[in-house]
């Protein structure tokens, strides 16, 4: 009997080629079962009601702050802002003084994040060797300081005694370590894999430059979240400027708003306009100008945030 089937085909390197003649297998596709298809929309509907929950006081805040006076008072504004009105914004942003404690936020934010990160980097990769002799003191400490601390006076005294006062250093300094941030970053160190670091070490690397060249550079997750964490921390700030800072001009823009919204009056006989407006929402208007910043930081950063502190909570 004669063999009628198609030969197969070969290009002119000898090589066989697929036959389009014959018919393709059918893809098959799973498909959810009813109890999953259920969990997925039970899931996405609780989602979607936690982000309106949590979206829904930003929303009501940015809305006060350019709503009419009588429209705060009458409790109509929601999400949308009732009689738009920019008065009481104007008024701050129209304050030298306001820019000028607003660039010393921004000083006091990046000097003291770069500040904190050195610290907390170096002495977490340091925790994070077993072999250190003391090691386990050095965490004592840092872990005793977490629930006790010197006290308002003793602080205020040795900050004034180093001449820190109505410096950039009486914000910095005191608050150049998070212990929290230390205990996560040793964690990440920790599991950092050992056999990176003595491949370095073989190929003639001190252990500055595997810390620099090795370690750092494959630590971005955590690096980014740490940078988030103490750069929050730095910018909302204002009670150790409040305490130790005399002149205006060194204020950060809290602490700046802050004495805007205690002198800022309520409606009475004999106020202008001007002045009960500024009084029904001042606040909504100065906690916009201080969260703005961040909250438009926060989504360049937001997926180093979610891997960074999950590399430095769970074990490899």
């Amino acid at each position: 009997m004669v063999n009628t089937a198609p030969a197969p085909t070969t290009d002119v390197v000898g090589a066989e080629t697929p036959d389009l003649s014959r018919p393709r297998p059918e893809t098959t596709t799973v498909k959810d079962t009813p109890g999953y298809t259920v969990f997925r929309w039970v899931n996405t509907t609780i989602l979607v009601l936690v982000a309106a929950v949590t979206l829904y006081p930003f929303l009501n805040l940015a809305a006060r702050a350019f709503s009419s006076e009588a429209a705060i008072r009458s409790g109509d504004v929601t999400v949308w802002p009732i009689g738009f009105n920019t008065t009481t914004l104007m008024s701050v942003l129209e304050q030298d003084l306001f820019w000028r404690n607003y660039l010393n936020t921004v000083v006091y934010t990046v000097v003291g994040t770069a500040i904190a990160m050195a610290l907390t980097t170096t002495f977490a990769y340091v925790l994070s060797k077993k072999y250190l002799k003391g090691r386990m003191i050095l965490i004592g400490f840092a872990v005793f300081t977490m629930f006790f601390t010197g006290g308002l006076i003793p602080n205020y005294i040795l900050v004034s005694q180093l001449g820190f006062k109505n410096t950039i250093w009486a914000v910095v300094v005191p608050q150049a370590i998070n212990v929290f941030n230390l205990l996560v970053m040793k964690s990440f160190f920790e599991n950092f894999p050992e056999e990176l670091e003595e491949a370095a070490a073989i190929d003639g690397l001190t252990t500055y430059g595997i810390f620099f060249r090795v370690v750092l550079p494959l630590s971005k997750a955590v690096l980014a979240t740490m940078v988030l964490f103490y750069a929050v921390w730095f910018w909302n700030s204002w009670f150790p400027a409040f305490l130790y800072m005399d002149d205006p001009e060194m204020y950060p823009v809290t602490v700046f708003l802050r004495n805007i919204i205690a002198g800022a009056t309520g409606t009475g006989e004999g106020l202008s306009d001007v002045a009960v407006q500024i009084g029904a929402n001042v606040k909504a208007v100065t906690m916009l100008l201080t969260a703005l910043p961040i909250v438009c930081l926060y989504p360049f950063v937001q997926k180093y945030f979610v891997s960074g502190v999950m590399l430095g909570s769970v074990k490899g």
